[in-house]
């Protein structure tokens, strides 16, 4: 049973987008199972059916707009072009005079996901062999949950691939059958363990992040900036956990993982959405999942 796995990391999903092209396309694996986590949730569903075309399109189209209804931050080009990134200190004041919990709110990409899978896209996966699962963090339980396209409606599944991307307290927090629910990253980052668990044999992994840390981040200069600091750092402590765990148990259950890392750093901000940026990404992706795979196959005679 081959399972394909993709990570947590927003706006850097683009880059997964591409490797799992190659995989899917020029590799012509079969996936069994599909997990992911996060921005991996909202790709898993179209690389399940194949779609690749569309989910591209999709994913290199998408700005700020597409995924907040709310934004928390300004996004500025200085003189030379560079990008600046701040928060929206009036925007998020606004929200706590009106009680609201989060810096921002993320109800476009609900929209988002309501139109780009469509009900019959749903029902063809449901019907199918392949199993298509998301990672969500239950905040009232804590408990980090895998939430199957089996085992509900498409409008709750939809919820589900929704509630798995919510980075809070950035975007949305979501209250569904009771419980507080957020990003999935914040229990399983990159959940290989869930995935031999359930059979398989075999996991392609694309992590969003480089092997090994490549810089320092700037010191915090507001409340903000440390916010995001310690978000991040806590973040690559999961990842780093769950594919320590994930090795273990291959090897305990004679598994084998593949894993495909971020060969540089994208971006230091992963909720900004740059059309140009992502479309760069995807490209990176695929060409990096060739390489690698060239490297590999020209590795293996000489090692028989």
């Amino acid at each position: 049973m081959r399972a394909l796995v993709i990570s947590g990391g927003g706006s850097k999903g683009a880059f997964a987008g591409g490797v799992a092209q190659y995989l899917i396309q020029e590799l012509k694996y079969d996936y069994d199972l599909y997990l992911g986590t996060s921005t991996g949730s909202l790709l898993i569903s179209h690389l399940a059916l194949q779609k690749i075309d569309k989910i591209r399109e999709i994913y290199t189209h998408v700005n700020q707009k597409s995924i907040f209804n709310d934004s928390p931050f300004i996004i500025k080009k200085d003189k030379i072009g560079n990008q600046q990134i701040s928060i929206n200190h009036w925007n998020v004041a606004k929200r706590f005079i009106r009680g609201k919990k989060t810096f921002g709110e993320s109800k476009n990409l609900r929209k988002l996901i309501g139109r780009v899978l469509t009900i019959e896209e749903f029902n063809q996966l449901k019907t199918s062999h392949k199993d298509v699962v998301v990672t969500v963090s239950n905040l009232s339980s804590h408990e980090t949950q895998y939430k199957s396209i089996k085992d509900f409606s498409y409008e709750d599944f939809c919820d589900w691939i929704w509630i798995s991307c919510n980075y809070v307290p950035f975007m949305s927090i979501v209250y569904k059958e009771g419980c507080e629910y957020a990003d999935g990253g914040f229990g399983s980052m990159v959940p290989i363990k869930e995935a031999i668990d359930r059979g398989a044999t075999t996991v392609d992994v694309i992590v969003l992040e480089t092997e090994l840390n490549h810089l320092n981040n700037l010191p915090s200069k507001n409340a903000f900036s440390l916010l995001t600091n310690l978000h991040g750092f806590m973040m690559d402590r999961i990842e780093k956990q769950n594919i320590s765990i994930g090795k273990f148990v291959a090897t305990n259950k004679e598994a084998i993982i593949n894993l495909y890392y971020t060969p540089t750093v994208l971006t230091t901000n992963s909720l900004v959405f740059n059309q140009e940026k992502m479309t760069q990404w995807w490209e990176s992706g695929y060409n990096y999942a060739a390489s690698k795979n060239t490297e590999l196959n020209e590795i293996k005679p000489n090692e028989d």
